[in-house]
């Protein structure tokens, strides 16, 4: 009777018979080239089985290099947008200096306000009620906001802030209908009350004589009146100017300069609020301190040149 299952060769001997195989191609193949065009032909099969294995480590890489690039592009991004914020800020003011280099009060002013402190904010919601125009912000007392802190954009003023949380805070804008802002024709110096309509598109210059020197296109600038906006930034721009002869005051209707509607980065003004003679008298104070520091220090010894010490030891 045949047996259900043939018995082969052991474990063991397959095992030395594979050695032995194994030995013999490697000294042919390190000794003779019989086997050159067998490798080449193995390893064009098996490239493909080589490209699948590396499959995972390339995406992977691929997936974290996306990730880095968007990553770096981001920051990148929000650094470039805050650093167009403040080059957008400092032209703002060429316009007004252009105007105010012949007035010496205006100029140092304006100069004052060249170095001001400013900290970059993000809109971050806006007030439901349709009657109000105001906004909230993400920085707050933790961050040195404080109350009635002016506010701007990259085009000029949007208001000021009405309420001071401490990682937010809410800001009214200039459109308010309870806002005004003292203003002043950039062209000649003409000074106005500019106020809020609830239209977040124009403003208003109230008390306006109708014999005032104002016409379509003026840029009006903030004049720094009651110290709570600083001198020179842009305010708004004339657009219809309306004469009466029955009325003793002109309408005037004008554009924000600012984007109230659309702007989503802020910039928070730190002023300086000392008076003219202040900010003298510190400087003043600052040199004369600096000058009693210097008059203090011990005269420096005097060096003994080479030529000198020949003729001191022939003195001797």
């Amino acid at each position: 009777m045949k047996p259900l299952f043939a018995k082969g060769p052991s474990l063991g001997v397959r095992l030395l018979v594979l050695v032995v195989l194994s030995v013999a191609l490697m000294v042919v193949d390190a000794r003779f080239e019989a086997l050159k065009p067998v490798r080449s032909q193995m390893g064009l099969v098996l490239t493909p089985f080589y490209w699948l294995a590396e499959m995972p480590v390339r995406l992977w890489e691929g997936a974290t290099a996306q990730i880095a690039s968007r990553d770096n592009l981001l920051a990148e991004n929000e650094k470039l947008k805050a650093e167009a914020l403040l080059m957008q800020r400092r032209l703002q003011k060429l316009a007004a200096l252009t105007e105010q280099n012949v007035r010496l009060r205006e100029l140092l002013n304006s100069s004052a306000l060249v170095d001001d402190r400013v900290l970059v904010g993000e809109l971050i919601g806006v007030d439901p009620n349709p009657y109000t125009h105001r906004i909230l912000i993400d920085k707050g007392e933790r961050d040195g906001v404080f109350l009635g802190q002016p506010v701007l954009d990259a085009r000029g003023l949007m208001g000021q802030v009405v309420e001071v949380m401490p990682y937010t805070s809410r800001v009214m804008l200039l459109t308010d209908t309870t806002h005004s802002i003292p203003v002043q024709v950039n062209r000649n110096g003409l000074r106005a009350i500019a106020s809020g309509t609830g239209n977040p598109e124009r403003l208003e210059l109230r008390h306006v004589a109708d014999t005032a020197d104002i016409r379509e296109g003026d840029l009006l600038v903030s004049s720094g009146l009651g110290q709570r906006f600083p001198t020179g930034y842009p305010v708004a721009t004339v657009k219809e100017v309306i004469h009466d002869s029955g009325q003793p005051f002109a309408i005037v209707r004008a554009v924000p300069t600012a984007a109230l509607n659309r702007s989503r980065y802020l910039l928070l003004v730190f002023t300086d609020t000392r008076s003219p003679e202040e900010r003298a008298n510190d400087s003043a104070a600052a040199q004369e301190e600096a000058d009693r520091e210097e008059a203090a220090q011990p005269p420096a010894p005097a060096e003994t040149t080479p030529a000198q010490a020949p003729s001191t030891e022939a003195a001797q």
